[in-house]
């Protein structure tokens, strides 16, 4: 607003004079300044020769595209006909800074907020990230929720915050805040009847961009890490009895074992409690309601999940009863202890829940020897894996790890997600195994044709009679096959880039072959 009157402290006369007058009339304010904007610059409201809407048209809007749906078939699990394959990575439990130093380390996290900042290690532009999931063959984010809300408890200490003055980033909780009382961290106590809306909402957009994309979430219901081991991943854990509004039972002060250690699994996951029983059946179908219309999600029990038995068996009942109840099918993945894996698979009831089974808390040792602790003894995997020292896996025991279970369960989906994964995709994907961490194949064809093959009596051969064929040849080794009658190419995959050799040969009936390379090598075969 412009000040057009004599500010000098000297003015002539005939200033004085003028200024006298103007000082009769109340000097103006911004509001009727604002008022006469109409006056000062009219708009003009000619609509000669202007078109009208209906005139100019709209653009149709073309509908986002969708990749294929999720399912599991011939024991694979596959987008449309095509084998799903490729990396995986996991999400941040805490830690960070929102600070520009500190973001270059940082992964992608679907729940973490920094008001009115986004980028890597700030709230993720998540179609940035799936873009980038893409450009990096990763086909999947292992999602669980974070150990506490904000960093001030990265300190690792138990005690009580004395404000709610918080510290960014935020790793948003699936519960939302009650407005009542106050919790460990300063702020607001949780309702657990309630949910933290911008988390699901978050998830839910990550869903849909995976099913536009052709990637998935593995869906982590709940993380363990919370009830066991160190005390302050207790300490702001909005379960905890001090953390809620609703009466959830566990004892305060938290008997925190040698004033450090925590060990408060055996009661989490006591279901006999009616309010736990409650919160814990709800809190299950919100992880089912969320993803209701979507394929590309995976439900897992929880990350690091060494539980007992009859959780598990509560677990599937919900899904079960909410399945019945809605019509709708989620994807549910067993991922337990191997003794609690081989009890619920051995239910044929509770089986049939099950579509996909995840080798992750147990493994066979290169000397073929089983790693795998039981479960419900209130101890975390490495905690078991100090106790009970386990060797490294090889090709071969990944290998008849996936086999065994692919071949006792021919229409499940089995993963592999235990020691060294993420170094054995071929030996998984070679015994039948999903989600294997190969590299991308530089032809679309090659996931359509495994897709449509079994594992075969031969070790290391995946086979669709007459059709195609996969052979993992060691090096030094040798491979004969007798094929049915008619044409065939064979192409030689480097196992390491997923590269194709450009030299491909042509053969009828036989093939005999052997890999003179230092190098491993597969061998795609199929009928022209």
């Amino acid at each position: 607003m412009p000040v057009p009157t004599e500010a000098s402290s000297s003015p002539s006369a005939e200033t004085a004079a003028e200024l006298t007058k103007l000082a009769i009339k109340p000097a103006q304010t911004l509001e009727d300044f604002i008022d006469q904007a109409a006056s000062r610059t009219a708009i003009p409201v000619n609509d000669k020769g202007i078109k009208t809407i209906d005139q100019i048209g709209l653009k149709n809007i073309s509908p986002v595209s969708m990749a294929p749906k999720m399912t599991v078939s011939n024991g694979w699990l596959v987008r449309g006909a095509a084998l799903v394959s490729g990396g995986r990575q996991d999400v941040q439990w805490w830690t960070g800074s929102a600070r520009p130093y500190a973001l270059k380390g940082m992964r992608a996290h679907i729940t973490r907020f920094v008001p009115g900042q986004t980028g890597k290690g700030l709230t993720d532009d998540l179609d940035a990230v799936t873009d980038s999931m893409k450009a990096d063959h990763t086909v999947a984010i292992d999602h669980n929720y974070a150990l506490w809300y904000e960093r001030r408890r990265d300190d690792h200490e138990r005690v009580r915050r004395m404000d709610g003055d918080v510290w960014p980033p935020f790793y948003e909780l699936p519960f939302a805040r009650s407005g009542q009382g106050t919790a460990y961290d300063g702020l607001s106590k949780y309702d657990l009847t309630k949910y933290n809306q911008w988390y699901w909402a978050r998830l839910k957009q990550f869903a849909d961009l995976a099913d536009h994309k052709g990637l998935l979430l593995l869906h982590q219901n709940y993380f363990q890490h919370n009830i066991i081991e160190a005390g302050a991943h207790y300490a702001d854990f909005p379960w905890r009895t001090a953390n809620n509004i609703n009466d959830t039972g566990f004892p305060e002060p938290v008997p925190y074992a040698g004033d450090k250690r925590i060990f408060m699994a055996e009661q989490f996951y006591d279901i006999s409690n009616p309010v736990r029983r409650r919160i814990h059946e709800a809190y299950i179908r919100q992880c089912l309601d969320n993803f209701k219309d979507n394929s590309g999600v995976i439900q897992f029990i929880g990350a690091e999940f060494t539980g007992p038995l009859h959780f598990v068996q509560f677990w599937i009942d919900t899904i079960r009863n909410w399945e019945k109840e809605t019509g709708k099918k989620a994807l549910i993945a067993l991922s337990t202890t191997k003794d609690v894996q081989d009890a619920i698979l051995a239910d044929p009831e509770r089986a049939a829940v099950v579509d996909m089974i995840d080798i992750r808390y147990w493994h066979y040792q290169a000397d073929g020897k089983a790693y795998a602790p039981p479960g419900g003894q209130s101890l975390a995997p490495r905690q078991q894996a100090r106790l009970f020292k386990p060797k490294k896996t090889s090709f071969e025991q990944v290998y008849r790890a996936v086999l065994e279970y692919r071949q006792k369960f021919p229409g499940k989906a089995v993963s592999y997600s235990a020691d060294n994964f993420d170094h054995q995709g071929w030996a998984a994907l070679m015994a039948g195994g999903s989600l294997a961490g190969i590299p991308e194949i530089a032809n679309t064809q090659f996931n359509t044709d495994v897709a449509g093959m079994l594992p075969a009596a031969s070790q290391y051969m995946l086979e669709s009679k007459g059709k195609s064929y996969l052979i993992y040849l060691l090096s030094g080794k040798s491979a004969t096959l007798d094929l049915p009658a008619g044409n065939y190419r064979v192409r030689t995959i480097n196992p390491a880039t997923g590269s194709i050799e450009k030299k491909e040969s042509r053969i009828k009936g036989n093939f005999n072959y052997q890999n003179q390379s230092k190098l491993d090598q597969v061998i795609w075969i199929s009928k022209n």
